[in-house]
């Protein structure tokens, strides 16, 4: 089961790389913050780009999702604020990449993140949404993220091999369902770098659509290059550029994830 939280958790995750996972964490964040939600990211990837979209300092870094998922510290002290106001990080550091060898042996190494979030009672902030960020790949990072959330969340390109990277992801869905958190949920999927001049994503779009039905949200991410810049500021699109295409997109998928939201809360 999912940690129990007063907020909801959700995991934004994909095993394939470069499908705009960090890029749509940011954004959404920012878009659930800016209509007056409380949010935290929590930065399970190694690389560290959701911190470094956010304007964090590597240097500014003092406790991390490492601190969380080895014990020495708990929520409450692991995060801090953003640019933005009412999002808060919980940032990544490079003692990620040691993180997997390090709790391997421990019986409860699937389950460090629902710990951790579980102490979150004990926060002087009520987070409306934890959005947790994953690398591209299905290991014990992510295992945690999916383990301790309420949903995933899935951003996927629009581009050849799509469908592929879909099947093993709903298998992989289906085996934590199994064997780690029989609560979690398929919130939705998301369809990113959408380019209207080629063909092949709108017959991805087309496809995606008609294999996974109302699972597809009716928003889609466009390529744009205010997108792909604005992490170089340290800045979400949002902010960077709130009339571009794509912020604006952003800002749409977050009306429809909290529309969703009360559908999957009420069920």
């Amino acid at each position: 089961m999912a940690a129990q939280t007063s907020s909801r958790v959700i995991t934004i995750a994909n095993q394939k790389g470069g499908v705009g996972k960090t890029t749509t964490t940011i954004n959404l964040a920012t878009a659930l913050a800016a209509v007056g939600k409380t949010v935290l990211i929590l930065d399970l990837d190694p690389q560290g780009n959701a911190s470094t979209g956010l304007g964090i300092d590597k240097n500014a870094r003092d406790t991390s999702t490492y601190d969380l998922l080895t014990g020495r510290a708990r929520l409450k002290d692991s995060y801090m604020p953003t640019a933005v106001p009412r999002l808060y990080l919980a940032p990544s550091t490079l003692d990620l990449l040691g993180v997997e060898m390090e709790i391997a042996g421990s019986p409860d190494r699937a389950y460090r993140m629902r710990k951790a979030i579980e102490g979150y009672m004990q926060s002087p902030l009520r987070f409306d949404y934890m959005l947790m960020d994953c690398p591209p790949s299905l290991n014990l990072l992510t295992l945690n993220a999916l383990g301790a959330s309420h949903a995933l969340l899935v951003p996927m390109q629009c581009e050849f091999f799509a469908l592929e990277g879909l099947g093993q992801l709903l298998e992989t869905l289906k085996q934590v369902r199994s064997s780690i958190n029989a609560q979690l949920e398929l919130h939705g999927i998301v369809l990113t770098m959408y380019d209207s001049r080629n063909n092949l994503s709108d017959q991805v779009v087309e496809d995606v659509r008609q294999f996974m039905g109302d699972k597809v949200y009716d928003t889609v991410i466009p390529r744009n290059v205010r997108i792909s810049e604005a992490p170089s500021y340290g800045k979400p699109a949002i902010l960077y550029d709130l009339k571009c295409s794509g912020s604006q997109a952003y800002l749409r998928l977050a009306s429809e994830v909290i529309k969703r939201e009360r559908g999957l809360v009420a069920a």
